[in-house]
């Protein structure tokens, strides 16, 4: 689809703002340190896990109840708090070192996250769609996946020679400031909300997805048919009479009703909610346990940052390969998970440093996977709770994380990570033939 010359100002500002917000969400120099922050406070493993705990379930309760209140109120200003929230804790963390004190600031973090989640996904559709450019939807969420990346990457440079400059206080307040930004820059997204309606695909015009046809191409945004009144000539500001984000909204219970009954509703919408948690989860656990397999491949301690920055490579360009990913028929995405899961096998079960190679293009076929997995929820989703639905996959995808690392500690445990890394993936092969079958 073309975008019309008056309409390329405005997405080049969405995607500005979304890349920006993407990077600074992520460069926080506390990353690559705070473990060692808690263990110098003296705090034990048990006790480390306990915070991590903490994290996850903050995220999980909170999830989708942030995407009802981004629906109900407004996303943008949910997008702003969020780091907020994360800032808050950070704050906590250097100048209050403690037991309670990291609790606290895990769960602002895990709240900050769940804020985030959902809105952010659901203002970037809305707009592009707004717009005339749904079809865009891919290409910027890959390259804010990528931005996210190369957030942390900036986080792991940063951090050695800013705690050598100042120890974790230095570390912290450059955590907090790169929050404060991120949420000033959140105050530039647009945000236009279209009156409250719920999903009515035999009504609605909105083109048919590809998807619907076994082995056709994975979708793009759905568009709905333009009219007159739903495009304006001109650009509009959110601040115009009847643009606001608060008009003509539906309240809290009414958003969550919405975002249910359609999942409830449309299995198409409930397929795809359920995609993105089984893509998402398994490869997202096991990124958290990528510097314990690079340990036992038995490369030193100074080279370990190296292997991960392959990694951190692969899932870059990954993100980047978002538009083209979007040609992929059904068979051709059930083939990009079987050959992630298999790279992501033999890179383990080699136990060499050379096996991160073929990690890395395991983690860029993971990363396109998940960004055409979220694709495809969007374009599904017909009714005006699109925070919602999206928070519930998020949901999905927390708990599924969550039984996730209890299963992979018992497994590594008993065979190793290497075994465990192999043995972890295999859950893709089954959601590869589910893709094939045209369910999902």
């Amino acid at each position: 689809m073309l975008v019309a010359p008056a309409r390329v100002p405005a997405t080049r500002r969405l995607a500005a703002t979304l890349y920006g917000y993407a990077f600074l969400t992520d460069l926080v120099l506390l990353y690559p340190l705070y473990v060692l922050l808690f263990a110098d406070t003296g705090l034990s493993v048990g006790q480390i896990s306990s915070l991590f705990v903490l994290w996850a379930a903050a995220g999980i309760v909170l999830e989708v109840p942030s995407g009802v209140w981004a629906d109900a109120v407004s996303r943008r200003l949910l997008l702003c708090l969020a780091p907020l929230l994360a800032a808050a804790g950070f704050a906590l963390w250097v100048l209050l070192p403690s037991y309670p004190a990291f609790a606290v600031g895990f769960l602002l973090w895990g709240a900050g996250g769940a804020l985030r989640s959902g809105a952010l996904e659901a203002l970037v559709f809305t707009e592009l769609e707004r717009l005339g450019a749904a079809d865009r939807y891919a290409r910027l969420i890959g390259r804010a996946r990528t931005a996210e990346v190369l957030g942390a990457v900036g986080s792991g440079v940063l951090a050695g020679p800013v705690y050598a400059l100042g120890g974790y206080l230095a570390v912290g307040a450059a955590s907090v400031a790169a929050c404060l930004v991120a949420a000033a820059v959140a105050a530039r997204f647009p945000e236009h909300r279209p009156p409250p309606v719920a999903a009515l695909p035999a009504v609605a015009p909105v083109v048919p997805l590809p998807s619907v046809v076994p082995g056709g191409s994975l979708p793009r945004a759905a568009v709905a048919a333009p009219t007159p009144s739903a495009v304006p000539d001109g650009p509009v500001s959110s601040d115009e009479p009847g643009e606001r984000p608060g008009d003509d909204e539906p309240g809290w219970l009414d958003s969550l009703r919405l975002g249910l009954g359609e999942v409830r509703a449309d299995r198409r919408v409930r397929a795809a909610v359920l995609l993105v948690a089984a893509v998402t989860a398994i490869w997202g656990g096991l990124d958290e346990y990528t510097g314990l397999l690079a340990a036992d491949t038995g490369m030193a301690e100074v080279g370990v940052p190296l292997l991960l920055l392959l990694v951190w490579a692969g899932m870059t360009v990954g993100g980047l390969l978002a538009p083209l990913g979007e040609r992929l028929s059904h068979r051709g995405y059930a083939g990009l998970l079987v050959f992630a899961a298999g790279a992501t096998a033999a890179g383990a079960l080699l136990r060499h440093p050379a096996g991160f190679l073929l990690l890395a293009a395991a983690f860029a076929a993971f990363q396109l996977a998940t960004v055409l997995a979220d694709v495809r929820l969007q374009a599904r989703i017909a009714g005006s709770a699109r925070a919602t639905v999206t928070s519930l996959a998020g949901m999905a995808t927390d708990l599924t994380v969550v039984a996730f690392y209890g299963g992979y500690g018992l497994l590594a445990g008993a065979v190793g990570n290497p075994a465990a890394f192999a043995v972890a993936v295999l859950p893709y092969l089954l959601v590869a033939c589910w893709l094939l079958t045209g369910r999902a």
